[in-house]
């Protein structure tokens, strides 16, 4: 408690104390409350009037009868507190305050508005000038980006605000603060530190302090740009020869492969010339086969319109002969007396010119003839085997020999179940790439084997027949509309004679089990794959 009617110094409200936050009343001048340090000379600008200070105190202070009891004429004599006072006497009319002769370093003025900034968050609300209340409540680093000049015009105008941090200052650099007081700063320090103390303790000759440390923050700042200077510049000039020297490396290398590809161009030069040399040869050739190809198809040519005349010539005797045979045979009827004679004339001639059209169609002999005497005769033949008979065999139902025995049956017949082959073998395929590389492996089987080959796809769900050109030897049939495979299959089974081979390759259990039924073999569509693989 002091002289202020029992009210507590400024001091000691601290962030926490009980004022921390409030702002002014309503209608009241800034500084006007409670907790508020008048600007020096204040009693003096204000006509007479008593500062806030000197308000009288507060019925629980009366009592007292301490210095509260005193009254407010002898209140008002004097500044509240020390830091009041310490203002008064640097910012009052009557004392000649030292000036900068320029504007503050900018070094200097960024480690003032740092230290102004850090020490903003132990004031209270109502400590804090109008301009700097909006920032209370942000971090001391915001608070040095967004209030610097907020804070740097307040440090200048506001002489209390400047005491109140150059008290803060005390008490965070007792040492250095010290030492300026003095009129000693410490030679170790850094100027700028020097500079904003000196800028808010005010010390005697802190204009030239500040201003001193301003050349040396600017003379150590060109120092160090030279030093940067000078860094980068032997940087660069190592830069430079390393990029020289790569530059001297790429051209010989660059050389070097100059050379490899003159080479390399020369080698592939003579390689061309040979190449050339090697085409005309080739294409010599060609025309000398060329001009043997045209003159074998001419001397075909020759020989086909030679046979042609021959045949035509045959012909023409074969129609003499049968007409002689046919006139022989009307006077046969006739009678049989001077014509018999010209009648045996007549066939001789036409039994030797049969004799000389068979050496020139080379037709067969006697021999060769399919059916003979012996086999019209009815007698118990030797059996023949059948699918079933193969089926009885010691071959796994996965060989796929197993189907090449079962197509070298006599007239064998084999019917596909053709999307069922192809969805266990290529799934992943479209359907159309399915159905042609099935095909084209029936193609080769048909060809190899020579059995009738029939391959069926569904085609209930189709809107249009499907365009496809089946391959040779290979029948390729669709469902109708409302009918699936199976039973198209079923139909195909039933439609051949009794006892004729017939071989169904289906992996559907309903299909094998109704074609065994008809007296086809039934065979997995594994099976046929497996062989196909071999084609």
């Amino acid at each position: 408690m002091d002289g202020n009617g029992g009210r507590p110094r400024p001091e000691q409200n601290g962030p926490g104390g009980p004022e921390a936050g409030v702002p002014a009343e309503p209608g009241g001048a800034p500084g006007t409350g409670p907790d508020a340090v008048p600007a020096p000379g204040r009693a003096a600008s204000s006509g007479g009037s008593a500062p806030a200070g000197s308000a009288a105190p507060s019925d629980d202070a009366a009592p007292s009868g301490g210095a509260g009891d005193a009254a407010p004429s002898e209140a008002s004599d004097g500044p509240e507190t020390a830091e009041e006072s310490e203002a008064a006497d640097d910012g009052s009319p009557g004392g000649a305050e030292p000036a900068l002769e320029g504007p503050l370093p900018e070094g200097v003025r960024h480690r003032v508005v740092t230290v102004a900034a850090d020490t903003f968050g132990g004031f209270t609300f109502a400590e804090l000038p109008l301009t700097l209340r909006p920032y209370a409540r942000f971090t001391p680093s915001r608070r040095a980006r967004y209030a610097a000049t907020a804070l740097a015009a307040a440090l200048e105008s506001d002489a209390a605000f400047r005491q109140r941090v150059a008290a803060r200052l005390r008490e965070a650099q007792p040492d250095l603060t010290g030492a300026l007081d003095a009129g000693s700063p410490p030679p170790a320090a850094d100027p700028l530190d020097v500079a904003a103390a000196a800028y808010l303790l005010r010390p005697p000759g802190w204009a030239k302090l500040v201003a001193t440390a301003g050349e040396e923050a600017q003379r150590a700042g060109a120092e160090r740009a030279d030093e940067e200077a000078a860094r980068e510049l032997a940087r660069l000039r190592e830069e430079v020869a390393a990029l020289q020297e790569q530059a001297r490396a790429g051209a010989a290398r660059a050389r070097s492969e100059l050379d490899a590809a003159r080479k390399d161009t020369d080698a592939v030069h003579r390689k061309l010339r040979s190449a050339h040399s090697d085409v005309r040869r080739a294409e010599a050739a060609q025309r000398k086969l060329q001009a043997e190809l045209d003159e074998v198809r001419a001397a075909a040519d020759r020989e086909r319109a030679a046979a042609d005349s021959e045949l035509r010539r045959l012909r023409t005797r074969l129609a003499a002969a049968e007409a002689a045979v046919e006139a022989g045979r009307r006077a046969a009827r006739e009678g049989r007396s001077v014509e018999d004679v010209r009648l045996r004339l007549l066939l001789d001639t036409v039994l030797d010119a049969a004799a000389g059209l068979r050496r020139e169609l080379a037709l067969p002999p006697r021999d060769s003839l399919g059916v003979r005497p012996a086999d019209t005769v009815d007698a118990v033949a030797p059996g023949q085997f059948s699918p079933k008979d193969i089926a009885a065999r010691a071959l796994s139902d996965t060989d796929p020999a197993l189907l090449d025995q079962l197509l070298a049956l006599p007239q064998a017949h084999l019917v596909v179940d053709g999307y069922n082959v192809t969805k266990t073998g290529y799934p992943s395929l479209p359907l159309e790439k399915q159905r042609l590389r099935l095909l084209g492996g029936l193609a080769v089987l048909a060809a190899q084997s020579g059995a009738e080959v029939t391959c069926v796809f569904d085609g209930a769900d189709l809107d249009r027949p499907v365009l496809l050109a089946p391959p040779r030897g290979v029948r390729v049939l669709f469902s109708k509309g409302g009918e699936s495979a199976d039973e198209l299959i079923r139909r195909l089974v039933r439609a051949e004679p009794p006892g004729r081979p017939v071989v169904v390759v289906s992996a559907d259990r309903e299909v094998a089990d109704g074609v065994a039924k008809a007296g086809a073999r039934p065979v997995a569509s594994l099976l046929l794959l497996k062989r196909l693989s071999r084609v």
